[in-house]
């Protein structure tokens, strides 16, 4: 049996579940996009393709090996986009939380049958229809769940706005214990740049009390000031709007001070450093151009 335990984002992992970008299947039509930047690179021809996705998600796993986490990976589902096993479910605390995704993604949660398996079935949680989640706007942190949202009356005239406030509710009666934390992204169903796809598109804390943070991602201006004044100003490393696109907050933590990144962020990665972190260095560009990175591709299911 697996023992879930994930309380942040950054404490030493064990086990997770890496996705998959084998039979990732045919570009997708232009009205298919679930997200402005995959739009973008199918009108302009440079959607990835698996023969370079494959080789990309498999150096991630090789990282991975090196410090000694167990790694799932989903079946593969035939011409199947299986790459973001952050958006289909997420662990907190020793609860394994089913997310309500697109429909026209529901087929990716079968895919981890033989990890569901080995977890005490008691553990395992299914959201209200109404109540739409993904992992990607979902944060714990300590005493604390941290989750994106969009607080908008036009909530649904928008494709990328994927955890609504009734889920945020529905978090809040799971944990009782804990603080839920709000925050109301910026959204753009046609302009990559604007979008906050999720929580970890434009904000990720990491270890040392630092975290990543992308200032326009954030609608209201005073809930980016909460985060700032309760990090610090000096552990706060911004991002710009071009770097927010090409995904900077999405790298992921395997311990406090190790963490994966994608190579071509080299502002970030020089900062890392400086600040004590040891980098490992993947290429990822092709993963981004579906408007998610490392956080995303990543579910951890056991962290100490």
């Amino acid at each position: 049996m697996i023992q879930l335990n994930v309380t942040n984002e950054f404490s030493t992992l064990k086990t997770v579940v890496l996705g998959t970008a084998k039979s990732n299947g045919p570009t997708p039509a232009l009205e298919d996009a679930y997200d402005p930047k995959s739009a973008e690179h199918i009108k302009a021809g440079t959607y990835p393709l698996e023969k370079d996705m494959v080789p990309q998600m498999d150096a991630v796993a090789a990282v991975f090996e090196k410090y000694g986490v167990k790694v799932y990976r989903p079946t593969t589902i035939e011409d199947y986009n299986q790459i973001f096993s952050r958006d289909i479910a997420f662990v907190i605390e020793d609860k394994f939380i089913k997310a309500n995704i697109l429909d026209d993604r529901s087929r990716e949660i079968e895919a981890l049958d033989h990890v569901i398996s080995k977890i005490d079935p008691s553990k395992i949680i299914e959201f209200p229809e109404n109540a739409h989640i993904e992992g990607g706007d979902v944060m714990p942190h300590g005493d604390y769940i941290f989750v994106g949202t969009y607080y908008g009356e036009d909530y649904k005239s928008f494709i990328t706005a994927r955890t609504n406030m009734k889920a945020v509710k529905h978090l809040q009666s799971l944990f009782p214990h804990k603080k839920i934390k709000p925050f109301s992204l910026r959204k753009s169903n046609t302009v990559a740049e604007d979008n906050a796809l999720h929580l970890d598109c434009c904000f990720q804390p990491i270890g040392m009390g630092k975290c990543i943070i992308h200032k326009e991602g954030f609608l209201e201006e005073e809930e980016y000031q909460w985060l700032i004044d309760f990090f610090g100003k000096d552990n706060c490393f911004h991002i710009d709007k071009r770097e927010m696109y090409h995904m900077n907050s999405n790298i992921f933590s395997i311990s406090e001070d190790v963490i994966i990144s994608d190579k071509s962020f080299t502002r970030l990665n020089t900062w890392l450093r400086t600040e004590g972190f040891t980098v490992e260095e993947v290429p990822y560009s092709e993963i981004a151009k579906q408007e998610g990175l490392l956080r995303c591709t990543t579910m951890p299911l056991v962290r100490v």
